[in-house]
């Protein structure tokens, strides 16, 4: 009895990768599931596609490494901050050493070919093969025809004249396969991930401009909030190369960022919180504000920043943020404004 085939696939749960899974799994072959990771994308939409595809699901984070793609991409941004053929390389280089280690026999993705102009193109796609260390053990089985036969092809694993030549942007005929499938439920095809998106863009650039050592919690903390960076006495959205790498501060929009801010604040952190009135939560994030004080007499030495910002400056800065951000406080007497200041 002839040995069953192993094919590791990619599944963000999207149409084509769904289909991608169900083109191989017509042919017989034994399809496992993969879904990476990272602060801008993860697995939510992958679970329900498996189960309805019948294949196990396998998750895998790549985060930190995907943040020092992100800090310096090979191959640059897309339209925002997005580094998408990197992306990619980094996704399949991961898959490439499972698929080595266990014995699978190829990869495959949903990609097809120029529904993506910036990184779907024929060239990004070789890039991405050849950047991943994956040249010949990747199908695309959606546009197959269109692109260089594999080995999984030329071996006779995969029979070549039942993978599709789809192109360009175009969704009906991927509709249609759905249809013929009995898919009904998929995600409507969405504007790419956030970090296409204009106003998340703008806020990553800015934590890379003014923090560029920022980690994983920076990133996510970029999704809420206001941000402000201080530099010298006044606070600045602006992208400026002489700001103080780690003066920032973040406004709570609603209660539930409100909340979201005390759960992530650390024992680094000081949160400055309306007492007595509504309003913002501010997150002062900054070296000054945890100083190792040896004495009262060294505070003003050991706690300011390269402008000359105190540790008591810093929070006076979130104070003045939080009266001007709550409309509350303006029908208060200065008097009857208090606040609270916790250490994280």
């Amino acid at each position: 009895m002839p040995r069953k085939v192993k094919a590791l696939v990619l599944l963000s749960g999207g149409l084509d990768s769904i289909l991608a899974v169900k083109l191989l799994l017509e042919q017989g072959i034994a399809v496992q599931a993969i879904n990476f990771r990272t602060n801008f994308c993860g697995p939510n939409k992958a679970r329900p596609a498996a189960e309805m595809l019948g294949v196990s699901l396998r998750e895998v984070s790549i985060r930190e490494e995907f943040l020092e793609v992100l800090k310096k991409p090979k191959h640059g941004y897309g339209s925002g901050m997005n580094p998408c053929i990197d992306c990619h390389a980094l996704m399949l280089k991961k898959a490439g050493e499972i698929m080595r280690s266990e014995g699978y026999d190829f990869l495959a993705t949903g990609e097809v070919l120029g529904e993506r102009p910036m990184s779907q193109h024929k060239q990004a796609l070789d890039i991405v093969a050849r950047d991943a260390n994956v040249v010949g053990y990747l199908l695309r089985p959606l546009s197959a025809k269109l692109l260089e036969p594999t080995i999984a092809e030329k071996e006779g694993l995969v029979d070549r004249e039942k993978l599709l030549d789809i192109s360009g942007r175009s969704r009906k005929t991927q509709m249609a396969l759905a249809e013929r499938y009995g898919i009904k439920k998929y995600p409507t095809p969405a504007g790419g991930c956030a970090l296409t998106q204009k106003g998340f863009a703008d806020r990553l650039r800015e934590l890379m401009k003014h923090k560029p050592d920022f980690n994983s919690e920076d990133v996510n903390l970029v999704a809420i909030g206001r941000h402000f960076w201080v530099q010298g006495n006044s606070l600045d959205y602006a992208l400026d190369e002489s700001a103080c790498a780690d003066s920032q501060i973040i406004l709570g929009r609603d209660q539930e960022e409100n909340e979201i801010l005390k759960s992530v604040a650390s024992r680094n952190d000081v949160l400055v919180c309306p007492d007595g009135f509504i309003g913002p939560m501010a997150l002062v994030r900054s070296s000054i504000c945890h100083a190792e004080l040896v004495s009262a007499s060294d505070e003003d030495q050991r706690s300011r920043n390269k402008f000359g910002m105190t540790k008591e400056g810093m929070i006076n800065k979130a104070k003045e943020l939080v009266i001007q951000f709550s409309p509350k406080a303006k029908d208060l007497k200065p008097e009857e404004i208090r606040f609270k200041i916790v250490r994280g």
